[in-house]
């Protein structure tokens, strides 16, 4: 999710649990050789073994439409540290997509496998090469053709978002798609769409068959739905995260980042995630609504501590 899940929030949702890997923001590959710096500054987790803080292993993921530029930048990724290459054909962004990246690929299967397989014969074959792919352009007749060429291109898991590019993100999510995916293909293949709560996750491994799932806006509204999902699979009690600990998950996420951007941007990506939130907490609108019109840190931080106070009343009550 470009310009959301950064190495910020991917420290954040990490750090609470239940999530086996996390996949970088695209970096977005033309005709050039990107160098080290451009991989090091969308997965600074490089540095560190190529896994978050808490130990969760990262993907490095690519973007783009060549697939000499594709598998050259995978093998400098690798060289700059990438334990993993995950590739982009899901991206429905109009301005990707008008860039030659992301779904208008899935208009032409054989490139996708031409791409899958430049990546995966020019990085060591320990580096696990992996693709995302929605179930087609503008409509999902092509959804087959896709998953078999990043298949036979020698991709190692396919992730599957279960709409087309037309469909953007409206519901429904058409798992049964990703089912015949599933049963069609012999890599590991990854459900992905419309996954917000248990009970979806219940009906999607219901329909798909799958063992493997992806989140993407969801973990945003519900930060420790893969806790809630790992409970229930166990048949274990969960509670769920309180709004007070959304709240003091926010607040470091606040502190950590609000150096890094112009004073004018100032709490725009608090306000990008509470956007997220209200889906699972309605105190989230709230909240959005306190500080929307702020950009100083005063106001802000000020509405953080009114959060706080009301955490303290309701323990005192």
């Amino acid at each position: 999710m470009e310009g959301v899940i950064d190495h910020h929030v991917r420290a954040l949702l990490s750090g609470i649990g239940g999530i086996d890997i996390c996949v970088t923001e695209f970096v977005r590959v033309t005709h050039t050789r990107l160098p080290r710096r451009v991989f090091n500054r969308l997965c600074p987790e490089l540095e560190n073994g190529a896994v978050t803080p808490s130990g969760t292993p990262v993907r490095l993921q690519l973007l783009g439409g060549n697939p000499e530029s594709m598998a050259e930048n995978a093998a400098r990724a690798v060289a700059a540290g990438a334990k993993a290459i995950d590739l982009n054909f899901g991206c429905p962004a109009k301005s990707v997509n008008n860039s030659d990246g992301g779904a208008c690929l899935l208009q032409s299967p054989h490139r996708v496998e031409a791409i899958v397989g430049a990546v995966r014969g020019a990085v060591p074959d320990t580096i696990p090469v992996t693709a995302k792919i929605r179930l087609g352009y503008q409509d999902r007749c092509s959804y087959m053709d896709n998953a078999r060429a990043a298949e036979h291109g020698g991709a190692s898991e396919l992730a599957v978002h279960a709409r087309s590019k037309v469909d953007g993100y409206r519901p429904p999510a058409y798992w049964e798609y990703v089912g015949e995916i599933r049963e069609a293909l012999s890599i590991p293949v990854i459900a992905n769409g419309d996954i917000w709560t248990v009970e979806d996750f219940r009906r999607c491994r219901e329909v798909t068959g799958c063992e493997a799932f992806m989140f993407g806006r969801s973990l945003l509204a519900r930060p420790d739905l893969p806790l809630q999902i790992r409970a229930f699979c166990a048949g274990e009690a969960y509670t769920p995260m309180p709004w007070q600990q959304v709240v003091s998950v926010l607040w470091n996420y606040y502190c950590t980042t609000r150096e890094e951007y112009p004073a004018k941007y100032l709490g725009n990506r608090i306000k990008q995630w509470l956007a997220y939130l209200k889906i699972g907490y309605p105190e989230a609108q709230l909240f959005f609504e306190e500080i929307k019109r702020h950009r100083e840190a005063e106001p802000i931080e000020a509405a953080f501590a009114r959060q706080t106070s009301a955490e303290a009343a309701t323990v005192a009550a």
